[in-house]
């Protein structure tokens, strides 16, 4: 009898003593975020500065990233707990989660290209051995190595591009960089900022470069949140860092095609996709594209808002991401139909939510890149309006009220955040202001434009090379599903 109680003992022990590390982990990571949001509150809106040497600086955009991953990590962390309960890796897990959430944040917090760049490379380390932390499943490791090419890859271009502008300035910091922008040949700025849209293209899964992205599946559902609402919108911050570098080099108009295109193009894989995970995936390569896309109109502040709206949103999309299969049966795709009424509702309240996103940030007043952000506004009310008035369980006089309630308090929030943003980056030297449009802007805005109702009508599904296109578009790696 005692030596079966002293058995039961030890096994108790040993498995609170795991517990009891995921749950001081997870205070850790709150405590960081609560930190890092009482400094954001209590010195808004006129932010320190504060330096090691010529290593790292902290401003208002360091605590504004690191109050984001830190809360993301913290969220993950503590979901873990319970969901990941048994799971042999487990420990490995919550080791790599950290090492994650401390990557990106000396990322943000680096001057000098020599942790700026170790800290890129280990965020692809620590993503691709999240993706990969089953290591007893084929398809997992085979996800990791696939991964890991790509994050490779993107690091090796990030530090062509970095040090090709370094050795010819003689500066070796982010700052002394950014000083000596308008002094370097124009063949340099163009070689480098080149580098380093690669680099941030491949992170954030745009197209040609989205197949990491769709083969990633194999991770664990919280690693899939933290890779979707932190790793891929590296792109964002990485663009801010170096926007000074893209208008020097005129580049801005590579990332608007290139993320106007990725955007369109994913939104219909998104429709062709019947597992939840790889729905959530063309979502995120989506958005990231509308990300990219306001980075190439020079709204730089707005794409870092963007990806902090992104990471709650798909976060969260993927943390219930089971509960949304156990609700869910099998059903008829339904066709899109809009009658005259409902165009008109749709129309007017798109309009009237352009002209509340114009009155709260004074963008769109002019034919200026700034148009492009009242647009995308105004398609995104339109989109809402139309789910809430097609839904036949709802009465007249809810149809009428809730796409105002909805769009009302959505922009009002968003134009909070965008205004705060825009202080608080206010030292990187970025230029919120918007651009003249240009014939690149209009000719592919039209495109796009055309591209949206075309996928939104359906009509794709009548073009049998297009949809086949699409849909060998939207496949991982092979080796990284199911084979025997």
């Amino acid at each position: 009898m005692n030596i079966e109680k002293n058995v039961n003992t030890t096994i108790i022990q040993q498995n609170q003593s795991p517990l009891s590390f995921y749950r001081a982990l997870s205070i850790i990571l709150w405590l960081l975020f609560f930190g890092n949001v009482a400094i954001l509150v209590f010195n808004f809106p006129k932010m320190p500065e504060w330096s090691l040497g010529h290593i790292f600086k902290l401003n208002g955009f360091t605590f504004l990233i690191w109050s984001t991953v830190t809360f993301f990590s913290a969220i993950v962390s503590s979901y873990s707990e319970n969901y990941l309960k048994g799971f042999k890796y487990h420990t490995r897990f919550m080791i790599l989660c950290l090492g994650f959430t401390l990557s990106v944040m000396v990322l943000v917090a680096s001057n000098h290209i020599i942790p700026f760049l170790l800290s890129w490379f280990a965020m692809g380390v620590f993503m691709s051995k999240l993706i990969g932390v089953n290591t007893n499943w084929k398809e997992s490791r085979e996800a990791a190595k696939f991964t890991q090419k790509y994050f490779l890859a993107g690091s090796i271009f990030l530090t062509i591009g970095v040090l090709i502008a370094a050795f010819q300035s003689n500066a070796f910091t982010l700052s002394g960089l950014t000083a000596n922008w308008s002094s370097m040949p124009f063949y340099i700025l163009l070689l480098s900022s080149l580098c380093i849209i690669i680099a941030a293209i491949i992170q954030s899964a745009i197209y040609p470069f989205h197949k990491w992205l769709l083969s990633a599946m194999t991770a664990p559902t919280p690693a899939s949140a933290l890779m979707h609402a932190g790793f891929v919108n590296g792109s964002g911050i990485l663009l801010a860092l170096f926007s000074t570098l893209l208008f020097e080099s005129n580049t801005l108009n590579i990332l608007f095609v290139i993320g106007g295109l990725t955007a369109i193009i994913a939104q219909f894989t998104k429709l062709l996709q019947v597992n939840v995970k790889q729905k959530l995936a063309c979502s995120t390569i989506a958005q990231m594209g509308f990300m990219v896309m306001q980075c190439g109109l020079g709204f730089f502040n707005a794409a870092v808002v963007h990806l902090i709206l992104h990471g709650f949103y798909k976060a969260y999309l993927f943390l219930s991401s089971g509960e949304v299969i156990e609700h869910s049966n099998p059903q008829k795709s339904i066709k899109i139909k809009i009658n005259p009424i409902q165009a008109i509702t749709v129309l007017f309240f798109g309009i009237l939510g352009a002209l509340l996103f114009t009155s709260l940030t004074g963008k769109g007043t002019s034919l200026d890149s700034g148009i492009f952000l009242t647009l995308i506004v105004a398609i995104t009310v339109g989109q809402l309006t139309y789910n809430i008035v097609k839904q036949k369980s709802l009465s007249v006089i809810q149809k009428v009220i809730f796409p105002p309630v909805f769009f009302i308090a959505g922009i009002g929030v968003y134009a909070l955040m965008y205004n705060a943003v825009t202080v608080l980056m206010a030292d990187m030297i970025t230029i919120p202001e918007p651009l003249p449009l240009s014939t690149v802007q209009i000719v592919f805005g039209i495109v796009f434009l055309v591209g949206f109702f075309i996928m939104k009508l359906g009509i794709y599904r009548q073009v049998p090379w297009l949809y086949i296109k699409l849909l060998n578009a939207s496949q991982p790696y092979k080796k990284t599903v199911f084979n025997s």
